[in-house]
């Protein structure tokens, strides 16, 4: 079967612990997290966990619902590139001595449409953000001259195409059966 990378959102009230058992998982199931990114949603009190993992759409679905089937996930989806608006920042710290004796490395940051953030005379620190693909580039681009002395990309930060949270529907059906007693 064919692998493609996935991002998974899921959402949880932010309790210690669900990020265990998110992430058992995924080791369960003998696939790897390629990144990871936590934060609060647009939803009060509910937490957004992005994932992005390399596996076949069956392994994927079956790990959605696993996900979701624990008691404090409220909603688990997945999704691919084309689904979502992503980005990801890279930083990049390199040496300064060789920043200025080679003016192809500062016209490689300029192309990339990347910032200097700090320079010194030992090290300088570049920020990049976009694309995965993006953030990576201008790692091989960078490594390519010797001059990259440290490197860290953030984990994928994504929203849907959609117009609301994903789970902004499942919670109004939630209020509505609570409510009423019913489902609508």
């Amino acid at each position: 079967m064919e692998k493609n990378l996935y991002t998974l959102l899921v959402y949880s009230e932010n309790l210690a612990g669900i990020l265990n058992q998110i992430t058992s998982v995924f080791t369960r199931c003998q696939i790897n997290i390629e990144s990871l990114n936590v934060s609060a949603s647009s939803k009060r009190g509910i937490h957004k966990y992005t994932i992005t993992a390399w596996s076949d759409e069956n392994q994927i679905q079956k790990i959605t619902k696993l996900i979701e089937k624990k008691i404090d996930v409220v909603k688990a989806d997945y999704y691919r590139d084309e689904e979502l608006f992503i980005h990801e920042v890279g930083l990049y710290k390199i040496s300064t001595p060789k920043l200025l004796e080679n003016p192809e490395i500062s016209r490689t940051i300029r192309r990339h449409d990347a910032r200097m953030m700090e320079v010194n005379p030992t090290y300088s620190t570049v920020q990049y953000a976009g694309l995965t693909e993006d953030v990576t580039d201008l790692y091989y681009c960078l490594s390519k001259f010797g001059c990259l002395l440290q490197y860290s990309r953030s984990g994928r930060i994504a929203v849907t195409r959609s117009f609301d949270e994903p789970v902004a529907d499942y919670l109004h059906r939630q209020k509505y059966s609570d409510d009423y007693g019913t489902e609508e």
